[in-house]
């Protein structure tokens, strides 16, 4: 293979609320974490364990907004990108943070959506379907 290639595909549950930060001329980050799960069964005493691992996902701009809008604590999504790490410093020590920038997001449950799906009234009425004509002979 002649490149190189940073893709990450991660499907969580979002461990806070979508934090975004807004600037001047328009254009927005927004930050959250996401967790991963593993599930496996010890040989030896039979005990399932559960690990779980922590993501700091990135969008921006309209993908940030969107998912300010739409997402909460709790709900489940897809997303892919690619790995970035960053350092800073901060009172003389050195700080390093990795962080998945999402280029692409679905949304696979999201409870604000459930909220606003549920019906509040009856339920819309059935209407009979209309009849086809056509010139088959059966």
């Amino acid at each position: 293979m002649a490149g190189t290639l940073n893709k990450v595909m991660l499907i969580g549950h979002l461990g806070d609320e979508v934090k975004v930060h807004y600037f001047e001329g328009g254009n927005c980050i927004g930050r959250f974490p996401i967790a991963t799960n593993e599930s496996y069964t010890n040989k030896e005493t039979g005990a399932k364990i559960t690990s779980t691992e922590w993501h700091n996902l990135v969008v921006r701009n309209k993908l940030a907004e969107i998912c300010e809008k739409y997402l909460s604590k709790g709900d489940k999504v897809y997303c892919e990108g690619r790995i970035k790490t960053r350092q800073w410093e901060q009172d003389g020590i050195k700080r390093y943070t990795t962080e998945i920038l999402v280029v692409e997001m679905t949304f696979l449950s999201t409870k604000k959506n459930t909220i606003e799906e549920t019906p509040a009234a009856s339920p819309p009425e059935e209407k009979p379907p209309k009849e086809i004509k056509d010139d088959l002979p059966f």
